[in-house]
């Protein structure tokens, strides 16, 4: 991101195009961004599959995953939301599918989703910025 970028939801900027630079939005497109998380993997704070973490600023979404229990879970690298639509779903929409990982999460499931996320970020599927 650019200096001077508010610390916001990527999706609450106006023109997030404009915020990254060409670097930024290499990473972005390959998600690299997001490999600095396998340290909080490996110290026990995250875990490759769950709901993936959120800005304190985005209590819409925090107040949602409270209600219906998400926080039971560890944080996740990639999720059953990402698969299913990463950056282009509503709200609810994430909140639903993380509730559906809630209820479904198995060993096999999580290997599903890891291999559907490799998938993903091989094709760039579902990424706007």
């Amino acid at each position: 991101m650019r200096i001077g970028t508010p610390a916001v939801a990527t999706h609450l900027l106006d023109d997030p195009e404009r915020c990254l630079t060409s670097i930024g939005s290499f990473l972005r497109k390959w998600s690299l961004d997001e490999l600095p998380q396998i340290w909080s993997i490996l110290k026990g704070d995250m875990s490759f599959v769950g709901p993936r973490p959120v800005l304190c600023n985005e209590v819409d979404l925090i107040a949602l995953r409270t209600a219906r229990g998400i926080y039971k879970l560890a944080p996740g690298l990639t999720g059953w939301a990402q698969i299913n639509g990463r950056d282009e779903l509503l709200i609810s929409e994430k909140v639903a599918f993380d509730l559906e990982y809630l209820q479904r999460q198995r060993f096999w499931f999580d290997v599903q989703i890891l291999c559907l996320t490799l998938l993903r970020v091989v094709t760039s599927d579902g990424v706007r910025h």
